[in-house]
């Protein structure tokens, strides 16, 4: 008799599947939840090389987000990243059956005499004009993420990617104040060290109208702002580049503040006073009725 087959069990991680061994389940020392404050989340840090517009460099700055797990990071991505495209679909693709395509009511010839195949509609899927057999129906694709592990994905992929392939700019917008030219644009990727031919992605906490007409016609180039920061984008790109203003942003959003436990009304009180300080003031009118 062959010796038994050793038990495995399949490990879903990103787009990989791996055969581990089943291990014996061990008893706790401590409870669960202590595990999890201990191991949830580790800082990720790194330095990055700040330079000028003119491709010299000025300085350092520092990188210091959180990030999940090393064994769990490309599943805590993975699942983010396939949330955000499933919720992006619309769902509006529909087909129509043979009971809902218009016509085919009246059976086209008699049922036997013929000698053809029996049809009792010309509607039927395999005539052409009939209907589809199992065709998409409306439906509603999106899927459900907790809002401190969206986070955390977010956060990953970019501390991932910045520790590898990341510069940070001084802020470049004065320099367009003449008008957009994306020849200059191009020139200043150049000197940062970038490739117009590769995918690369810029994060401004404010993106003026003279740069985004400047580097709209560069087909690699992504230009988001902290509103339109994505996991996809992050994931899409060889090469990030940040402003001093948004590595504060980031490093304030998505940084080790030294908190285990963070309430999430400290931080939409973070993100108001971070973009407070770039939003455009308003002009506030107040009427005063009297009797």
């Amino acid at each position: 008799m062959p010796p038994p087959l050793p038990t495995i069990s399949l490990s879903f991680s990103s787009s990989s599947i791996f055969l581990q061994p089943l291990q014996p389940r061990r008893r706790l020392s401590t409870s669960p939840s202590t595990l999890v404050k201990k191991s949830a989340v580790r800082s990720e840090l790194a330095t990055l090389p700040v330079l000028s517009f003119s491709g010299e460099r000025v300085g350092e700055a520092f990188f210091d987000l959180k990030a999940a797990p090393l064994d769990t990071a490309r599943a805590v991505v993975h699942r983010g990243l396939i949330t955000d495209q499933q919720n992006a679909r619309r769902g509006t693709a529909s087909t129509l059956t043979r009971g809902e395509v218009r016509g085919g009511g009246k059976k086209p010839y008699p049922q036997k005499k013929t000698g053809r195949a029996r049809r009792g509609s010309q509607r039927t899927p395999l005539r052409p004009g009939g209907g589809v057999v199992f065709g998409p129906k409306p439906r509603d694709w999106s899927i459900k993420i907790n809002r401190k592990e969206k986070r955390l994905a977010l956060s990953t992929a970019i501390a991932s990617a910045a520790a590898a392939d990341a510069l940070v700019v001084e802020d470049f917008g004065d320099q367009f104040r003449g008008g957009p030219k994306t020849r200059d644009f191009v020139a200043a990727m150049r000197r940062w060290g970038l490739d117009p031919k590769k995918k690369s992605m810029f994060l401004m906490m404010e993106v003026p109208d003279n740069v985004r007409l400047s580097c709209r016609n560069i087909g690699t180039l992504k230009m988001l702002t902290p509103r339109t920061l994505n996991l996809f984008d992050v994931l899409n790109s060889e090469k990030l580049v940040f402003t001093k203003d948004s590595l504060d942003y980031l490093n304030a959003m998505y940084g080790d503040r030294g908190s285990s436990e963070e309430d999430d009304d400290e931080e939409e009180q973070v993100f108001v006073a971070v973009l407070s300080r770039f939003a455009k003031p308003r002009i506030r009118i107040e009427l005063h009725v009297s009797d």
